[in-house]
């Protein structure tokens, strides 16, 4: 049973944003990938947990993908995405049409708009009805941010 870890954090740019997540989902990777072999030792291959801590001491990925396959006949890579991406949680702002086609448009290639007041807080408005989605994807390559450019926004 996956468990959850949260962190509110304040960082100085959207680059050590990215960088921090995408570390918090390598991590993720990384800990599942030790947790199930561990526990496959354990619970499938009549081993203690100081004999499985020995076993997996000093190995790298691949040897404990092989460990799993050759043991076990887990194939790691098919085991569920939120195992090993974790589960994103954001507001999907992307169904929301907050101002004109030329407005969108000129948001899409990154262009400042000034907007009025009563503009922006019919759009803060209607934004905070998005749908929130809870995902597991990989967000460490681009194609996450470019399909949610919102995201690293002020809005």
């Amino acid at each position: 049973m996956p468990s959850f870890d949260g962190r509110v954090v304040q960082y100085p740019s959207t680059s050590n944003l990215r960088d921090y997540l995408s570390w918090r989902q390598a991590d993720c990777h990384i800990n599942n990938l030790y947790n199930t072999a561990f526990w496959a030792l354990v619970q499938k291959g009549d081993v203690g947990t100081t004999e499985a801590e020995e076993i997996l001491k000093g190995t790298v990925a691949s040897q404990k993908n092989e460990i799993l396959f050759s043991r076990f006949g887990i194939n790691y890579n098919d085991e569920p995405e939120q195992f090993k991406k974790g589960s994103v949680l954001f507001r999907d702002y992307g169904a929301l049409s907050i101002g004109s086609t030329d407005s969108n448009a000129a948001e899409q290639r990154g262009e400042e708009r000034e907007f009025s007041k009563k503009r922006k807080e019919k759009g803060k408005k209607r934004r905070s009805k998005a749908e929130i989605k809870l995902q597991s994807m990989d967000i460490i390559r681009d194609h996450f941010w470019e399909a949610h450019p919102w995201l690293l926004t002020d809005e």
